[in-house]
Protein backbone atom coordinates (compact mmCIF):
# COMPACT_ATOMS: atom_id res chain seq x y z
CA UNK A 1 0.00 0.00 0.00
CA UNK A 2 1.62 3.29 -0.91
CA UNK A 3 2.35 5.76 1.97
CA UNK A 4 0.30 9.41 1.85
CA UNK A 5 0.53 12.35 3.12
CA UNK A 6 -0.85 12.53 6.94
CA UNK A 7 -2.61 16.06 7.03
CA UNK A 8 -1.18 18.43 9.94
CA UNK A 9 -2.93 18.38 13.43
CA UNK A 10 -3.87 21.55 13.47
CA UNK A 11 -4.15 24.84 11.00
CA UNK A 12 -1.54 26.38 8.58
CA UNK A 13 -1.67 29.46 10.63
CA UNK A 14 -1.81 28.10 14.17
CA UNK A 15 1.62 28.32 15.05
CA UNK A 16 2.02 32.07 14.06
CA UNK A 17 3.92 34.17 14.64
CA UNK A 18 6.46 31.68 15.62
CA UNK A 19 6.08 29.97 12.05
CA UNK A 20 4.79 31.20 9.60
CA UNK A 21 1.85 29.49 7.60
CA UNK A 22 3.46 30.02 4.21
CA UNK A 23 6.41 27.87 5.12
CA UNK A 24 3.92 25.76 7.07
CA UNK A 25 2.44 24.99 3.30
CA UNK A 26 5.26 24.44 1.35
CA UNK A 27 6.70 22.40 4.08
CA UNK A 28 4.03 20.13 4.16
CA UNK A 29 2.31 20.13 0.96
CA UNK A 30 5.43 20.38 -1.35
CA UNK A 31 8.46 19.25 0.57
CA UNK A 32 7.26 16.51 2.83
CA UNK A 33 4.78 15.43 0.38
CA UNK A 34 8.31 14.82 -2.43
CA UNK A 35 9.44 12.22 0.12
CA UNK A 36 6.24 10.36 0.48
CA UNK A 37 6.24 10.29 -3.25
CA UNK A 38 10.38 9.64 -3.20
CA UNK A 39 9.70 6.99 -0.82
CA UNK A 40 6.69 5.25 -2.93
CA UNK A 41 8.85 5.59 -6.57
CA UNK A 42 11.54 4.17 -4.89
CA UNK A 43 10.01 0.82 -3.24
CA UNK A 44 7.93 0.06 -6.38
CA UNK A 45 11.03 0.28 -8.09
CA UNK A 46 13.42 -1.89 -5.75
CA UNK A 47 9.97 -4.38 -5.70
CA UNK A 48 10.88 -4.78 -9.32
CA UNK A 49 14.12 -4.86 -9.35
CA UNK A 50 14.42 -7.19 -6.82
CA UNK A 51 12.27 -9.52 -8.68
CA UNK A 52 14.51 -9.25 -11.98
CA UNK A 53 17.78 -9.77 -9.82
CA UNK A 54 19.10 -5.91 -10.84
CA UNK A 55 21.50 -6.24 -7.90
CA UNK A 56 23.08 -3.45 -9.49
CA UNK A 57 19.71 -1.15 -9.05
CA UNK A 58 19.00 -2.49 -5.50
CA UNK A 59 22.13 -0.72 -3.50
CA UNK A 60 20.78 2.48 -5.31
CA UNK A 61 17.58 2.15 -4.49
CA UNK A 62 17.96 1.33 -0.78
CA UNK A 63 19.67 4.36 0.39
CA UNK A 64 16.82 6.44 -1.78
CA UNK A 65 14.28 4.29 0.21
CA UNK A 66 16.51 5.47 3.53
CA UNK A 67 16.76 8.95 2.58
CA UNK A 68 12.96 9.52 1.68
CA UNK A 69 11.58 6.79 4.07
CA UNK A 70 13.74 8.87 7.00
CA UNK A 71 12.13 12.50 5.54
CA UNK A 72 8.74 11.22 5.65
CA UNK A 73 9.08 9.80 9.41
CA UNK A 74 10.97 12.58 10.97
CA UNK A 75 8.54 14.86 9.24
CA UNK A 76 5.43 13.07 10.49
CA UNK A 77 7.38 13.46 14.27
CA UNK A 78 8.37 16.92 13.57
CA UNK A 79 4.36 17.88 12.73
CA UNK A 80 3.37 16.22 15.77
CA UNK A 81 6.27 17.58 17.86
CA UNK A 82 4.73 21.02 17.74
CA UNK A 83 1.18 22.89 19.09
CA UNK A 84 -0.16 25.83 18.92
CA UNK A 85 -0.53 26.20 22.31
CA UNK A 86 3.24 24.89 22.85
CA UNK A 87 6.15 25.45 24.95
CA UNK A 88 6.34 25.12 28.53
CA UNK A 89 8.42 22.52 30.01
CA UNK A 90 8.51 18.41 30.15
CA UNK A 91 6.76 17.14 32.60
CA UNK A 92 6.32 13.03 33.95
CA UNK A 93 9.04 10.38 33.79
CA UNK A 94 10.54 12.81 30.54
CA UNK A 95 11.34 14.93 33.02
CA UNK A 96 12.85 12.67 35.64
CA UNK A 97 15.10 11.31 32.93
CA UNK A 98 16.06 15.03 31.44
CA UNK A 99 16.98 15.70 35.20
CA UNK A 100 18.75 12.69 35.27
CA UNK A 101 20.66 12.54 31.52
CA UNK A 102 21.37 16.52 31.10
CA UNK A 103 20.99 18.34 35.19
CA UNK A 104 17.75 19.84 34.11
CA UNK A 105 15.60 20.85 31.79
CA UNK A 106 17.57 24.73 31.09
CA UNK A 107 20.36 22.36 29.95
CA UNK A 108 18.99 20.29 28.12
CA UNK A 109 17.21 22.92 25.84
CA UNK A 110 20.71 24.47 25.71
CA UNK A 111 22.25 20.97 24.41
CA UNK A 112 19.43 21.22 21.76
CA UNK A 113 19.40 24.24 20.76
CA UNK A 114 23.34 23.81 20.30
CA UNK A 115 22.37 20.55 18.40
CA UNK A 116 20.74 22.41 16.44
CA UNK A 117 22.42 24.76 15.44
CA UNK A 118 25.72 23.50 14.69
CA UNK A 119 24.00 21.21 12.03
CA UNK A 120 26.17 21.76 8.60
CA UNK A 121 23.92 22.09 5.69
CA UNK A 122 20.83 20.34 6.10
CA UNK A 123 19.99 18.23 8.86
CA UNK A 124 17.83 18.04 12.28
CA UNK A 125 18.33 18.63 16.25
CA UNK A 126 17.16 15.50 18.05
CA UNK A 127 16.70 14.26 21.22
CA UNK A 128 16.58 10.68 21.53
CA UNK A 129 16.07 7.72 23.62
CA UNK A 130 18.45 4.83 23.57
CA UNK A 131 16.83 1.76 25.03
CA UNK A 132 20.11 -0.57 24.98
CA UNK A 133 22.54 2.66 26.32
CA UNK A 134 19.00 3.35 28.95
CA UNK A 135 20.13 6.92 27.84
CA UNK A 136 18.52 10.10 26.21
CA UNK A 137 21.05 12.26 23.99
CA UNK A 138 20.97 15.15 21.50
CA UNK A 139 22.06 15.39 18.26
CA UNK A 140 22.93 17.32 15.24
CA UNK A 141 21.71 14.59 12.55
CA UNK A 142 22.91 15.37 8.65
CA UNK A 143 20.45 15.22 6.09
CA UNK A 144 17.80 12.54 7.28
CA UNK A 145 18.70 9.17 7.54
CA UNK A 146 22.20 9.51 10.20
CA UNK A 147 20.76 9.08 13.63
CA UNK A 148 23.95 8.50 15.52
CA UNK A 149 23.80 5.20 17.62
CA UNK A 150 22.11 2.75 16.74
CA UNK A 151 18.24 1.10 17.67
CA UNK A 152 17.81 5.32 18.89
CA UNK A 153 14.05 6.30 19.33
CA UNK A 154 13.69 9.89 18.12
CA UNK A 155 11.51 11.85 20.58
CA UNK A 156 11.43 15.51 19.44
CA UNK A 157 12.85 16.32 15.99
CA UNK A 158 13.41 20.37 15.04
CA UNK A 159 13.84 20.37 10.98
CA UNK A 160 16.97 22.99 10.32
CA UNK A 161 16.58 22.07 6.77
CA UNK A 162 16.60 25.83 5.23
CA UNK A 163 12.95 25.57 3.70
CA UNK A 164 12.00 24.88 7.16
CA UNK A 165 12.39 28.59 8.16
CA UNK A 166 14.08 30.55 5.15
CA UNK A 167 10.67 32.71 4.52
CA UNK A 168 10.10 33.34 7.35
CA UNK A 169 13.91 33.79 9.18
CA UNK A 170 16.38 33.81 6.39
CA UNK A 171 19.99 32.85 7.28
CA UNK A 172 19.02 33.80 10.88
CA UNK A 173 18.54 29.89 11.91
CA UNK A 174 19.37 30.45 15.95
CA UNK A 175 16.33 33.05 15.88
CA UNK A 176 14.27 29.83 14.37
CA UNK A 177 15.48 27.58 17.00
CA UNK A 178 14.54 29.71 19.59
CA UNK A 179 11.15 30.42 18.20
CA UNK A 180 10.36 26.82 17.72
CA UNK A 181 10.52 26.25 21.98
CA UNK A 182 7.20 28.25 22.17
CA UNK A 183 5.50 25.62 20.25
CA UNK A 184 6.95 22.53 21.32
CA UNK A 185 3.64 19.85 22.62
CA UNK A 186 5.81 18.36 25.36
CA UNK A 187 2.50 16.05 25.75
CA UNK A 188 3.31 14.31 22.42
CA UNK A 189 7.11 14.07 23.20
CA UNK A 190 6.44 12.68 26.88
CA UNK A 191 3.94 10.25 24.93
CA UNK A 192 6.57 8.88 22.84
CA UNK A 193 9.27 8.66 25.42
CA UNK A 194 6.30 6.44 27.38
CA UNK A 195 5.80 4.24 24.36
CA UNK A 196 10.06 3.76 23.56
CA UNK A 197 10.75 2.81 27.49
CA UNK A 198 7.72 0.00 27.28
Amino acid sequence: MPHELPPLPYDFAALEPHIDEKTMRLHHGKHHQAYVTGLNTAEEKLAAARASGDFGAIGALERAIAFHGSGHVNHCVFWNNMAPKGGGEAGGALAEQLRKDFGDFGKFRDQFTAASASVEGNGWGVLAWNPFLGKLYTLGMMNHQNLGVTGSVPLLMLDVWEHAYYLKYQNARPDYIKAFWNVVNWKDVETRFDKAKR
